[in-house]
């Protein structure tokens, strides 16, 4: 059976829930996991660990930051200054479907790519995992 994000999504809402003691149903799809839910680095490493435990599929840090690069250069991804620039920004609209750069209202860095990450693209990279997996 292929994986979907159906099957994942709770497990998900479980693993922040229980990380960042919260509501399972304060994690929900939409919800940025280092802005709204008020995630730090730690909690991100503890959220993979307790999804790396459930799933038995595993996702790092880096893995996370490789979806929001894309193996896009750091010269070419911002400027000097760490501003995402538009081939950053180009790329993160493709890998983040709830990212719209006209919404901004400052600025983004690269700093902040990281807080752009959703409940939901996590479950979809777990999901696309699972699914490599399977495949193997």
């Amino acid at each position: 059976m292929i994986p979907t994000t159906t099957d994942y999504l709770s497990a998900v809402q479980a693993a922040v829930a229980d990380a960042l003691g919260i509501d399972e149903d304060e994690a929900v799809p939409e919800a940025t996991l280092l802005g709204e839910l008020g995630a730090e680095s730690i909690d991100l490493l503890d959220i993979l660990f307790r999804l790396e435990r459930t799933t038995k599929v595993k996702i790092t840090v880096a893995d996370i930051a490789d979806l929001l690069q894309g193996g896009i250069p750091d010269e070419e991804f911002g400027d000097e200054n760490e501003v995402v620039n538009d081939t950053g920004l180009t790329h993160l609209e493709k890998v983040l479907p709830q990212f719209d750069r006209a919404q901004l209202s400052e600025p983004l860095t690269a700093e902040g790519v990281l807080g752009l990450f959703t409940v939901q693209n996590l479950t979809d990279l777990l999901t696309e995992r699972a699914k490599a997996a399977e495949a193997a």
